[in-house]
């Protein structure tokens, strides 16, 4: 069978890969949860394969629970804990580790498939390989990860944390990137003449990026279990303890609760700000098209919600529920700012 020279578009591609986006969105929720119940060194070995399968006999869960127990978590956290509270961060632990499987599956089986048959844009196949790799180095980021909180630390790494995030986030955009490329096919007009509205949508895109690493910095610290008041911490606009006590500056960045917390504030301010002209210019301007202004208008009214559930959630110390949606809000922000780029790329 040989390529058609002619499929420029693939609807069957196209929900394939949103269908792994919404999986994609799903693991990185229940990731929130692993990390938010304290869950994620709960399993301490990486076992792609056998570790599919859960423990099935009293024996299994006691092994387990032993290996859990020789962890500095446990014995600085959560000594004492009986075998039923482990199971319950077990449970976390093991289904995030089966979406991951999942995901994985998901997708390399129907591309191989479609790859056979093909029934992928020839333009796109090179794409897909790179999502494929992506998800495989997404596997081991995540163990990275796990076995930074298995030795010395009580909890993973919050920069490595950062890392496993942005990787998932750079795989979901481009899944849905590949998608709409797929649905819609090449682009037959012409693009914007003026570059400053690509640059200006890509702009508010990265925004977004970096203020979701930001929160992964909070969530990784538990930073935001300090400074409950709003809009200023401690009664101050700037936190007195912003650089921690013998970290030094940089270190503080990562790891200073009152650091990382200000950040994300300011990344919020700016990208409130930064999407709001972007939907005041694009409205009056002649050259973006009315989708990518409905878009425009559509990412600020999301961010502006985005960050007023991240006051609320803030000042109710960060409650597991709101905290999963903030998280998932900040996801659909950055998927939207990434249809906006799209959108404006296609004009």
């Amino acid at each position: 069978m040989r390529w058609s020279l002619n499929l420029e578009r693939s609807r069957t591609t196209a929900i394939w890969l949103f269908a792994v986006a919404f999986l994609v969105v799903a693991m990185v929720i229940v990731g929130g949860a692993t990390r938010l119940t304290g869950s994620g060194l709960s399993i301490t070995e990486w076992k792609p394969v056998t570790g599919a399968l859960p423990p099935l006999s009293d024996t299994g869960w006691l092994a387990e629970f032993q290996k859990y127990q020789a962890t500095p978590q446990y014995r600085q956290v959560n000594a004492g804990m009986a075998l039923g509270d482990f199971k319950a961060i077990y449970w976390w632990e093991w289904t995030h580790r089966l979406l991951g499987r999942l995901v994985g599956v998901v997708f390399a089986v129907p591309f191989l498939a479609l790859l056979a048959l093909k029934r992928i844009p020839q333009r796109l196949v090179w794409r897909c390989w790179l999502i494929l790799g992506l998800g495989g180095l997404q596997g081991l980021v995540g163990w990275w990860m796990v076995a930074s909180g298995l030795s010395k630390r009580v909890s993973v790494a919050p920069e490595r944390l950062a890392g496993h995030l942005g990787l998932a986030l750079v795989i979901l955009c481009a899944c849905v990137w590949t998608g709409f490329e797929a649905w819609y096919g090449k682009a037959r007009t012409a693009m914007d003449p003026s570059p400053r509205w690509r640059m200006a949508s890509w702009l508010l895109f990265a925004l977004a990026f970096v203020q979701i690493l930001l929160g992964a910095l909070v969530a990784g610290n538990d930073a935001g279990l300090v400074y409950t008041d709003w809009p200023f911490m401690g009664g101050r606009l700037f936190p007195q303890d912003y650089v921690a006590m013998g970290q030094g500056v940089w270190r503080s960045l990562l790891h200073s609760q009152a650091a990382v917390q200000f950040n994300h504030r300011i990344g919020a301010y700016l990208l409130f700000a930064a999407s709001a002209a972007f939907a005041l210019a694009g409205s009056q301007s002649r050259v973006l098209v009315v989708p990518a202004r409905s878009l425009g208008w559509l990412a600020f009214i999301l961010v502006l919600a985005q960050a007023t559930l991240g006051v609320f959630t803030l000042r109710l110390s960060s409650p597991l529920a709101l905290s999963l949606a903030h998280q998932l809000g900040a996801v659909i922000v950055l998927t939207v700012l990434l249809i906006l780029a799209w959108r404006v790329r296609r004009n």
